[in-house]
């Protein structure tokens, strides 16, 4: 269960339990988008373009939902929201989740999480950063 922290507004975010949700939720809607782009410019396959729209809509609102959740939550930084409402859509949402995963993004370190030690092996430079 998630521990209550203080509200500071200008506090970066710390990914938590939601932000796992999100990510999932955006993997899924990319792949329900993607679908929907292949029915669509194929030709013949109006049920499955409509159903696909259907889709997407309602996942996109519900991916929508769930990012901004995360926002107020303090588990995701209010870029991957502006992110998301792109016109890219849910490709917006997952080049958002990986920047934030590869290069942090707009977030800040878990507390419980130790600092990588270097034990002098070599780095590359998105290490050292």
């Amino acid at each position: 269960m998630r521990r209550p922290r203080p509200f500071q507004p200008f506090e970066k975010p710390v990914p938590g339990e939601l932000f796992v949700w999100v990510k999932r939720i955006s993997y899924v809607e990319l792949v329900i988008f993607l679908g929907l782009l292949f029915f669509w410019i194929a030709p013949g396959f109006k049920t499955e373009t409509m159903i696909f729209g259907w889709a997407h809509g309602l996942g996109f609102c519900a991916l929508c939902v769930v990012i901004w959740i995360a926002c107020v939550r303090h588990e995701a930084p209010y870029t991957l929201l502006a992110g998301t409402l792109t016109p890219f859509g849910p490709i917006g949402s997952v080049i958002g989740i990986e920047l934030i995963e590869r290069k942090g993004w707009g977030i800040a370190r878990p507390e419980a999480a130790p600092l990588p030690s270097t034990g002098g092996t070599s780095q590359s430079a998105t290490e050292r950063t």
